[in-house]
């Protein structure tokens, strides 16, 4: 019986090479001369950390970050989770980004009952952080997936794992 996988990974890699670039703009533009600005990456709590000097130069180091981290990976931007501004050390600021990885299981049963309402003839089951879809012909996965990707729009969902 077919079957494929909808997840929500992020690319790292991407994501690094990003946040380099971003690092090397803010370097190399005057207006950030002399300044706390800068951006970095917690690989492993998956969390970006923005420094500057005042709340808008927050916003242009995300005016330089969010434009090259949708060049490396769609939709990407949509993943963030932004936390409050922080004061740190008199008059510098930081915000953190949460990377979200993985369906959270609210989204996953939304998923679930588009696909169970839609009367295509698939099962739709969650499995951790991902949802699995199976069925009988690969048309109705193929419809299945077209109908996910066209409805959920406000996070970054994948397909994979397409087995037959």
């Amino acid at each position: 019986m077919p079957s494929f996988d909808f997840s929500s990974e992020a690319d790292m890699v991407a994501l690094k090479n990003a946040i380099d670039v971003v690092g090397r703009q803010i370097d190399a533009r005057y207006d950030f001369k002399g300044t706390s600005a800068k951006v970095e990456l917690n690989e492993k709590e998956k969390v970006i950390t923005l420094f500057g000097d005042s709340d808008f130069q927050l916003d242009q180091i995300k005016d330089i970050l969010f434009p090259a981290m949708e060049k490396r990976e769609k939709e990407s931007v949509k993943r963030l989770d932004h936390q409050a501004v922080q004061k740190i050390s008199g008059n510098k600021v930081k915000q953190e980004l949460k990377i979200k990885i993985g369906i959270e299981s609210e989204l996953a049963k939304k998923i679930v009952k588009l696909i169970k309402d839609s009367k295509l003839k698939v099962q739709a089951a969650i499995q951790g952080d991902a949802v699995r879809v199976s069925g009988a012909k690969r048309d109705d996965l193929q419809s299945a997936i077209a109908l996910v990707t066209k409805t959920i729009t406000d996070f970054p969902i994948k397909y994979g794992n397409f087995r037959d």
